[in-house]
């Protein structure tokens, strides 16, 4: 379990869809809320009492079956967002009355910043259905109208899909707030190999290398140049490790072996 999944602020972010009909949905959801950290989804007035249960549900939410199982059934949008103190709906149709419409992008950020100021708040993020998106009175019930500028010639997102990116901005946002790591570092054994070379390692293969460019008549001894020069700035910044200089080592030596099958009078 990561630490953002144990930070108590992930647990004050509900994702309602209203009226969904699509048991795949459902689990695609539960998926995508799980892999951001995320547990609350809640469903108003389902088309099925038993969506959740449905083998499709199930299926799809591959793996989540927590989130799908904790999942709260609510008759009205009212009482799905009775504890929620800052709401945003998702829909890609504009309206001319309503919340003030914000990017999904700004839309986490206000959220973030809301849990900020208010750590016991609750944010919503609210999704309509399949065919018809949210309704106007669902909408009038949110403090923020929020979209995914995408496509304007083919703006339609699976439902699913939608909830996955606003729960990655989400997720962003909250990181970034709480001074979290964007990477996620996973522990393993350090092999003295991979460690970074010496110098005298470096110096080393360098007199190696430069005998083996010699011995393919790369490099001309009596009219070196810059040669050299620009060689040993490409490996210092490369900043090699053990195993990376043994290796190059031995291309160096398969080199001044190769030159001598070809030349027999090359010098080692």
């Amino acid at each position: 379990m990561t630490t953002t999944q144990n930070e108590p602020l992930f647990n004050h972010i509900r994702f309602i869809m209203v009226e969904p009909s699509h048991p795949g949905n459902v689990g695609a959801a539960a998926r995508a809320i799980k892999t951001m950290g995320f547990q609350q989804l809640c469903l108003v007035n389902p088309k099925s009492p038993t969506i959740i249960t449905h083998e499709n549900a199930i299926a799809m939410a591959s793996g989540a079956t927590d989130v799908l199982e904790n999942t709260t059934i609510a008759d009205s949008l009212e009482q799905a967002l009775a504890p929620v103190s800052l709401a945003f709906a998702l829909t890609a149709r504009p309206r001319y009355i309503g919340p003030p419409p914000k990017t999904i992008r700004e839309s986490a950020c206000i959220g973030a910043e809301h849990l900020r100021m208010h750590p016991t708040g609750q944010i919503a993020i609210v999704l309509g259905t399949e065919r018809t998106g949210l309704e106007n009175h669902a909408i009038n019930q949110c403090q923020y109208l929020c979209y995914i500028p995408a496509n304007p010639e083919y703006s339609s997102l699976n439902v699913a899909q939608a909830l996955q990116l606003a729960a990655w901005e989400l997720r962003y946002a909250l990181l970034e707030q709480l001074d979290f790591p964007l990477v996620v570092k996973t522990p393993g054994k350090i092999l003295e190999a991979d460690l970074p070379a010496t110098q005298s390692e470096i110096q080393s293969f360098l007199t190696h290398w430069e005998q083996a460019l010699t011995a393919v008549d790369f490099l001309d001894p009596n009219h070196p140049k810059k040669l050299m020069v620009r060689m040993q700035q490409l490996f210092t910044r490369s900043q090699l490790s053990h195993a990376e200089v043994a290796m190059l080592r031995g291309v160096c030596t398969a080199m001044m072996k190769t030159a001598r099958k070809i030349n027999p009078t090359t010098t080692s």
